[in-house]
């Protein structure tokens, strides 16, 4: 008997003992109600048989979702999104209770709805040409949206979003590169209006500060004595001079 009940305090003790791998918590529910808080990394107790314990995954992670959506002037866009996101640890629990026992169901459950809805939401605003043209402006909008949009949920973190391999018809993409060289041209022929601007000033203040003594003293200055007329300043002030005479 003493040898029975040894080893049934062993099995209880090791019963009583887990183990909660790093980047992950656990959920612990007691005969099916759920506990408010989540055991962390390191050994941890609970009361065997009575106890169960359910690992969540909270590092972060990334799943890329092809899509497709109409843009504001109704043409079709195709892409790839791929968003970063993370389980917030102290969430874990209502996540269970609430959403998905395991982490197979919190993407097709919270992440990829919030994520579709943004997505189309941003794209139905701008016309194709802006799109394409503002891509990385455009990716920062929809990392705001879905960001916003998990926020009512507040079980997950978005830690960024990224968006790839845009494809659009071939006649667009032609009409794109057009616009693109136009503005191109813009520029440039806005730069040099500017400079031609600049240039004009530089001139006007220039002719306004020479008067007439300024570039007879000019014109002295770089005399060579080979010139056979020096000329003088109008009214009689300096005569003219002719050299040899």
């Amino acid at each position: 008997m003493a040898i029975v009940g040894i080893f049934t305090a062993l099995v209880l003790a090791i019963a009583a003992f887990f183990v909660v791998p790093a980047g992950e918590v656990g959920v612990i529910t007691t005969l099916g109600k759920v506990s408010d808080a989540p055991r962390l990394p390191g050994l941890n107790i609970k009361t065997p048989f009575v106890q169960s314990v359910h690992y969540f995954n909270v590092r972060t992670q990334v799943r890329p979702e092809e899509f497709s959506s109409l843009t504001k002037d109704l043409q079709v866009i195709e892409a790839t999104a791929t968003v970063k996101y993370a389980v917030k640890p102290l969430q874990a629990p209502r996540v269970y209770n609430t959403i998905s026992t395991g982490n197979e169901g919190i993407y097709a459950r919270i992440i990829q709805p919030s994520l579709l809805k943004s997505l189309k939401s941003v794209f139905s605003k701008y016309e194709l040409v802006e799109i394409a043209t503002d891509w990385n402006t455009i990716s920062s909008i929809v990392e705001q949206s879905v960001a916003k949009e998990l926020e009512k949920f507040d079980y997950v973190e978005v830690k960024g979003l990224d968006l790839t391999g845009l494809k659009i018809a071939e006649e667009y993409r032609s009409a794109i590169e057009q616009k693109q060289i136009a503005e191109q041209r813009l520029l440039k022929a806005e730069t040099e209006v500017k400079i031609a601007e600049q240039e004009a000033i530089k001139f006007e203040t220039l002719n306004k500060g020479l008067n007439e003594k300024v570039l007879y003293k000019l014109f002295l200055d770089k005399w060579d004595g080979q010139t056979q007329v020096v000329p003088g300043l109008s009214g009689g002030a300096t005569p003219p001079v002719i050299v040899g005479r």
